[in-house]
């Protein structure tokens, strides 16, 4: 017998069986990790995950099955406020937030049972490169009639890819029906507007919190200044919020020195945001809605809370949680709340949402057109009542 041979056919036997258990010990290692993270429960959901992949006789479409398992994970935690996005709606939310948008650049309604109502054309958009006008009605979205509860579901037939287009028919505002096709693009647009109303009161309108919404306030407090506004009016009416990195040096502009806004984190850490000594000495108002919520909802509170700013329209949502928006690996993200918010006096919204100095409601057509934008300030109930107190 060859005892070389013998050796070596022993070593390699022994490699091989060392090699095999330092598998088997890193795989009963991961399992007792993801057990010590996830517990009995999480670790079900992987073996569920790993069932279907591996069991299950038909065709599975792991990309779905993973979107339904992360959106009902999400949905289980029970906090209204979190949400998982799957890999389109992701990347639609990351354009969204930075003041842009895929679409044909139309502002449009509800209030025509022919279909949809456009209040609005962006200007350079490319609606406006295809000759479509304001008050002229999109009746048809690729040969699908928009009339009736379809119009309700319009939006989603017209929404789409960037480059990819649409085939609309369109009634002009003389009757007459023509058929167009439009581009859809990336749209940028601006978070505000603002005007000198009456009385030297400036107003403005703020849709969101998301990318260069702070600079654009703040130019827009600055102008109406110089334009000697002897009061201002902050419209937060649809505005769902955005980042606290745009809300607190907003508040930071307005505001006198001292707290301004606080979080605390899942363990408990407290946080504290500081205003400087510069502010804007105007009397204010802010206008709001039930679609006012998250730093919408923390801006009014605040002026509020500091300078006494007058808050008037609807009872609000009460949220008092931030998120973070988590990527991950399948092209999707997760919205988490990770902190809870306060004003600077240490004042929860959860619940109870904002105090308000004076309720006003708007009827449901002057609440449609206000969305649009198309509402005339002196038909504005919420508005003149601002005014009003300002006034006063």
């Amino acid at each position: 017998m060859d005892k070389t041979k013998d050796g070596r056919r022993f070593r390699a036997r022994a490699l091989v069986l060392t090699a095999v258990c330092a598998v088997l010990a890193t795989l009963a290692l991961l399992a007792a990790a993801v057990w010590l993270v996830f517990g009995k429960d999480g670790t079900a959901v992987l073996e569920g995950l790993f069932l279907v992949r591996t069991q299950y006789v038909g065709d599975d479409d792991s990309a779905a099955v993973a979107d339904s398992a992360l959106s009902g994970l999400i949905d289980g935690v029970g906090d209204r406020w979190s949400y998982y996005l799957d890999p389109e709606r992701y990347q639609a939310e990351q354009t969204r937030r930075e003041n842009a948008y895929v679409g044909i650049g139309v502002t449009v309604d509800y209030t025509s049972g022919e279909g949809l109502r456009i209040r609005s054309v962006t200007p350079g958009g490319p609606a406006e490169a295809a000759g479509l006008q304001a008050d002229e009605i999109i009746t048809e979205a690729d040969g699908v009639s928009l009339a009736g509860d379809a119009r309700y579901d319009a939006t989603d037939r017209i929404a789409g890819a960037e480059g990819t287009t649409v085939r609309l028919t369109v009634k002009g505002t003389d009757g007459a029906l023509r058929e167009v096709t439009v581009e859809r693009k990336s749209i940028h647009t601006d978070p505000v507007s603002y005007e000198m109303l009456d009385g030297r009161v400036g107003y403005v309108a703020l849709s969101n919190f998301f990318r260069g919404s702070e600079e654009a306030v703040k130019a827009a407090v600055e102008d109406l200044q110089s334009q000697g506004a002897r009061a201002l009016v902050f419209d937060m009416r649809n505005n769902g919020g955005g980042y606290l990195d745009e809300l607190i040096p907003m508040l930071d502009d307005l505001l006198p020195e001292g707290t301004i806004f606080q979080t605390r984190s899942n363990v408990g850490r407290v946080k504290t945001y500081e205003s400087d000594a510069d502010g804007v000495d105007l009397p204010m108002a802010v206008l709001v809605n039930a679609d006012t919520y998250s730093a919408a909802e923390i801006f009014a509170a605040e002026l509020q809370e500091k300078v006494g700013a007058a808050v008037v329209g609807v009872p609000t949502t009460g949220k008092g949680y931030s998120q973070i928006l988590f990527p991950l690996t399948n092209g999707g993200a997760v919205g988490l709340s990770t902190a809870e918010y306060f004003t600077g006096e240490g004042v929860s919204l959860i619940g109870t949402g904002l105090t308000l100095d004076r309720e006003v409601a708007l009827t449901d057509e002057d609440a449609a057109k206000q969305k649009a934008g198309v509402l005339p300030k002196e038909e504005d109930a919420q508005l003149q009542a601002a005014l009003e107190l300002l006034q006063s």
